[in-house]
């Protein structure tokens, strides 16, 4: 059975700059059953109630400004799969939890990016789930827990984020510098919470991680890290794939979630 997994994404850039961020991605598909198709849950789009996206083909959303022409004029066509998003739906529903489909949506950098360097070839189908991170992390865990049966159809469940992120303490003229002292003890802090199942912790985290106001002034960047936690379930194995700072106080850490019967 496939894992979840929850991706750092960073910066657009990470689509073109190299970095052992990137380098990591780059290999991440490879050591993966090939699924069948991806859920990937962004901190890019968040709705009023959740919704699935459902295109014959995605598009690719550059929802950002000031970067190089090449990186908006990366394409990332990969199919969907409207089956499945109606099952996606069902799921949430039958979970108690209002859902709807949106046909117009397509892959905010928050998905494309990652996905176009663990699956270049875009010939997997994607669909992306929208977050409430008003709601707080039991929301999201809940949303994960409701697709907890896909991934036992071959559906690869992913949530992509990023382990801190405060855009306005980044060092931009030091991309590959140390981190700074209170990104380091808050990501230390929640690697050990993650790996040792301290759901309850994890799920106060505000509250009980070191600095953690301070790596994320607002809430939609964790957020899909508990979408991948619900998913797999909270006893589920639980390994950090990589870890990595960029601009001082961007952590780039991934985690896989469960992956065995």
């Amino acid at each position: 059975m496939l894992p979840s997994l929850f991706v750092s994404h960073g910066s657009p850039m990470l689509a073109l700059r190299p970095s052992p961020a990137r380098d990591f991605l780059s290999g991440l598909g490879g050591t993966l059953e090939r699924p069948r198709a991806i859920v990937i849950a962004s901190a890019h789009w968040e709705t009023e109630r959740p919704a699935v996206s459902r295109m014959a083909v995605n598009d690719t959303v550059h929802d950002f400004y000031g970067f190089p022409p090449a990186l908006y004029a990366l394409r990332y066509p990969a199919p969907g799969d409207a089956k499945l998003a109606q099952r996606v739906v069902d799921l949430l529903q039958a979970a108690g939890l209002d859902a709807d489909i949106d046909d117009t949506r397509g892959l905010d950098h928050g998905a494309w990016v990652p996905l176009m360097l663990m699956y270049p070839q875009h010939d997997i189908p994607v669909l992306q789930l929208s977050l409430q991170s008003w709601l707080g992390p039991q929301h999201q865990f809940l949303l994960g827990r409701t697709l907890a049966p896909l991934r036992r159809e071959g559906v690869l469940v992913i949530g992509s984020g990023a382990f801190t992120h405060n855009l306005r303490r980044m060092r931009r003229d030091d991309f590959d510098g140390p981190a700074e002292p209170d990104v380091a003890a808050f990501a230390a802090w929640m690697n050990e919470a993650v790996t040792a199942h301290r759901l309850d912790d994890l799920l106060d985290y505000r509250r009980q991680a070191p600095y953690a106001a301070l790596q994320h002034p607002t809430d939609e960047h964790l957020q899909p890290l508990f979408v991948a936690l619900g998913a797999a379930g909270p006893e589920a194995p639980a390994r950090r794939l990589h870890a990595s700072t960029e601009y001082g106080v961007l952590r780039m850490d991934s985690f896989a979630f469960g992956g065995t019967d």
